[in-house]
């Protein structure tokens, strides 16, 4: 009678490991990151082939604003725009083609407003010089401080778009003020 040893391996069985670069995968997960891992997540986003995948009102969160970003004057900024009473609702997006379109911030005041229009183009970043879309407020029916705003947006993941808004004066670069979120996928 011949016996047949086989070797099983001790070795516990793991679930496969997400990449650590697989990165957030959504609102939440982005504003737990401060400005600094927000910025470094944006150079690394791309640019979708067409305006077209903006499309829509998606849901967009308010993120990090610089200076204030870390610590309970951060986390009490988090939750205040996370919550249904922060005054900014997002914007919506309306694509005229695959290179430009237009767009407006949805307002929660005395109910949902849609005020501040902006166009939308695909633009060199003030970030980093690479393609972005930018968010031109610089019409004459948006007031002048709405207009000195310059919001970019990139793909950081499927369907989630991240960007900084920035205070253009014309006379000097680009000052970060803070960071946002609009997540297409749900729209």
């Amino acid at each position: 009678m011949s016996q047949t040893t086989t070797t099983r391996s001790t070795a516990p069985v793991r679930p496969p490991v997400a990449p650590a670069d697989a990165g957030p995968r959504s609102l939440d997960d982005l504003a737990a990151l401060d400005v600094a891992a927000l910025e470094a997540l944006y150079r690394r986003g791309t640019v979708p082939a067409s305006m077209r995948a903006l499309d829509g009102s998606p849901t967009c969160r308010m993120l990090a604003v610089r200076g204030i970003d870390r610590g309970a004057a951060g986390d009490a900024i988090r939750r205040f725009a996370a919550s249904g009473v922060f005054p900014w609702a997002g914007k919506s997006f309306d694509a005229n083609g695959d290179g430009d379109g237009k767009g407006i911030n949805r307002v929660r005041l005395a109910g949902t407003r849609r005020w501040f229009p902006f166009t939308t183009r695909f633009e060199p970043s003030a970030i980093d010089g690479q393609p972005c879309i930018l968010l031109d407020y610089d019409h004459v029916v948006n007031p002048k401080p709405i207009r000195m705003i310059r919001d970019e947006l990139r793909e950081v993941a499927p369907g989630l778009f991240l960007g900084p808004a920035m205070l253009d004066t014309k006379k000097s670069a680009a000052k970060l003020v803070l960071f946002f979120a609009c997540d297409t996928r749900a729209n």
